[in-house]
């Protein structure tokens, strides 16, 4: 999936690579699945910012995705697949013989037309949810329950995948797209096939606006601000942090561990890896 280049009419549009929209075939949401969706503009119900950096943006509605994918032995037929604001993957359309409606995670190699399934006797194919303990070792899947009911939660995002590594019959390894591997029960499901949009980690806004539409405000550097508003600020001209680096609240930043120790400990098997620097 290539992105989209521009003739440089304009400073912005010279550096500017946005997805090719082409692909996707549905030009306004399923009104039965919207909501309405109210920002908060990184504020607190007290009314403090809890979050830097939020703020303005495009008006958006709230598109229900299927997370569960519940919908057993009833088969569907892929409608459309359509851009959602609120997330980098595209989303899919599915119409059901029964006549109700969903949206899903739209996989990659999903056409239009195709029938999808949910359920532990649906085939193997992208588009299809079923029971980890169905699917074969090396299969890409997304959309996987940490457990039982629970609903998707790993790998929604766009281009992103884990792997089966290892099957038992009391539990199924997993390589998650931070390369930890983890232990989950045979029952969870999960979604077979890579999420769609995988080109989404190369777009290149070209101008400062992009990101303002996208609700992201101008951010400053903690090495710029004095030392009461941040850790790493103060001192005359350029000083070194001096520290290990923090967020403003004093939250381990840039690879500092902030993972508590918790039940989940006892299912990793190996930890993710770790990002060279340079």
């Amino acid at each position: 999936m290539a992105l989209k280049r521009f003739k440089p009419v304009t400073p912005s549009r010279r550096h500017a690579e946005v997805p090719d929209y082409s692909v996707l075939t549905g030009d306004k949401p399923e009104k039965s699945l919207l909501e309405p969706l109210s920002k908060s503009g990184g504020r607190n119900n007290q009314g403090k910012e809890t979050i830097k950096g939020r703020g303005g943006g495009h008006k958006r509605k709230y598109r229900r995705v299927d997370f569960q994918r519940d919908k057993e032995g009833v088969k569907a037929t892929v409608l459309t697949r359509e851009y959602d604001p609120n997330r980098s993957a595209w989303i899919t359309l599915l119409s059901y013989h029964d006549g109700e409606k969903r949206y899903i995670i739209s996989p990659l190699k999903l056409e239009m037309g195709a029938e999808v399934e949910a359920g532990k006797d649906a085939e193997v194919r992208p588009g299809n949810a079923m029971p980890l303990k169905r699917i074969p070792a090396g299969r890409p899947i997304h959309n996987l329950e940490f457990s039982l009911r629970s609903g998707g939660k790993i790998a929604r995002a766009a281009g992103t995948a884990a792997v089966i590594v290892a099957k038992d019959s009391d539990s199924v390894d997993v390589k998650l797209p931070s390369g930890e591997i983890r232990g989950f029960n045979p029952d969870c499901r999960a979604t077979i096939g890579q999420v769609s949009n995988p080109s989404h980690k190369n777009v290149k806004s070209g101008k400062a606006g992009r990101s303002r539409h996208l609700g992201r405000r101008p951010k400053v550097r903690g090495v710029a601000k004095n030392a009461v508003d941040h850790p790493h600020g103060g001192g005359e001209g350029r000083a070194f942090v001096g520290r290990p680096p923090v967020s403003p609240t004093g939250v381990p930043a840039k690879g500092g561990k902030t993972r508590k120790a918790k039940e989940s400990d006892k299912v990793i098997i190996k930890r993710r890896t770790k990002k060279k620097r340079g």
